[in-house]
């Protein structure tokens, strides 16, 4: 099979929708990666939603309505907590990282008894906005998104301002403008659905604009393109998202426009992604979904044989089997510290699910079907 062929894209559409389907648990969850050991028998909120939105891209309407299912039962799951936070804050006590809501949750929505690195805002954000995607786009009704909507949007309100740990489980000190991206998006999201009371709508609309100024005030570079945290000019491909899909500049904005050419600049390697530039995970090799992210950015103001490249780069990824991995180890920015990782959790993430849905995106986008 030639690489770049349409008939090697749309085989690994097929493939990629196979691959989600068949690793999707009962429950609804869409689990990280079935086989690696850090990531087996989780599902996170962000990860699933991306899955989601490429799943839903390409015309799957029940396992992605059971995945919503499950995140609206997790979510709503725990109002009384979310109520419990927003009522501490209220009387101006500090609520700790490890108070907030996980991350990740076990494929029957509990929270799980292993460490990790939770209170990730991003994630609910996220699942908000991917909800009303796919409910808007199939006209279909999520059981439990009434309550779970409220629930997310009252928590995501009251607490977007709160330093948090980044897509990649980092540096939970700071306020991440991806993050603050993703809020913005999902609360948008919960505006759009009816289903907050008055006070609520106006408590999201407040957040939306809070974030709003506060980017525009500390969110943006010399250079003129989005930190990758309040207060540093550091770069992360994880920027990308604030352009396309989640909005938060127009996509010819001037800092949308100088934000993706300075992410393609750094972080962008003959057809792979890096996340940043300190990158020492595995080596600091380029992710397959970040190039999904980037070629989804070109193809959305326009660029279609650049999205395209990067599409077919994606392509080339697959293993024998029509599996694409977390990231691809052939050019690394730290190869002394590959090693160092391999040892503790094993050979790189593969099948990565949340791979496959940005594959599924940017093939529908450039309307590479099955």
């Amino acid at each position: 099979m030639i690489v770049g062929s349409d008939l090697a894209r749309a085989q690994l559409v097929s493939r990629s929708v196979d691959v989600i389907s068949t690793h999707q648990s009962p429950s609804g969850a869409y689990p990280a990666c079935p086989t690696f050991s850090a990531y087996r028998g989780y599902a996170w909120l962000r990860d699933g939603a991306f899955i989601a939105e490429g799943m839903s891209r390409s015309g799957v309407l029940e396992g992605v309505t059971a995945f919503h299912e499950w995140c609206a039962g997790v979510v709503g799951a725990r109002q009384a907590r979310v109520d419990a936070l927003v009522g501490r804050a209220a009387d101006g006590e500090s609520v700790s990282p490890a108070e907030m809501l996980p991350t990740r949750f076990t494929l029957d929505g509990g929270e799980g008894t292993d460490e990790w690195w939770d209170h990730q805002l991003d994630g609910y954000g996220t699942w908000l906005w991917a909800l009303a995607e796919h409910t808007g786009r199939h006209g279909t009704e999520v059981k439990g998104a009434r309550t779970a909507v409220r629930v997310a949007a009252k928590y995501l309100s009251w607490f977007w301002d709160q330093p948090c740990y980044d897509w990649w489980e980092e540096h939970v000190d700071q306020r991440h403008v991806s993050t603050l991206a993703a809020i913005h998006a999902g609360l948008r999201a919960a505006i759009g659905t009816g289903f907050l009371d008055e006070q609520e709508e106006r408590a999201a609309a407040e957040a939306v604009e809070g974030i709003a100024a506060l980017v525009a005030a500390e969110g943006i570079a010399q250079g003129g393109h989005l930190r990758k945290w309040l207060g540093s000019d550091a770069v992360d491909a994880s920027l990308l998202a604030c352009v396309y899909p989640f909005g938060l500049y127009p996509v010819d904005h001037p800092v949308s426009v100088a934000t993706v050419a300075e992410v393609e600049r750094r972080l962008a390697h003959e057809g792979g992604v890096y996340r940043y530039l300190a990158d020492t995970f595995y080596g600091g090799g380029r992710w397959v979904l970040l190039a999904g992210l980037l070629g989804l950015n070109h193809a959305a103001a326009g660029r279609r044989e650049e999205a395209l490249r990067y599409l077919d780069w994606m392509c080339a990824q697959a293993t024998a089997t029509g599996e694409l991995p977390e990231q691809v180890s052939d050019v690394l920015l730290a190869p002394g510290r590959f090693d160092e990782w391999l040892a503790r959790w094993g050979s790189v993430a593969t099948p990565l699910l949340w791979s496959h849905g940005m594959y599924l995106m940017l093939a529908d986008t450039l309307e590479v079907r099955a």
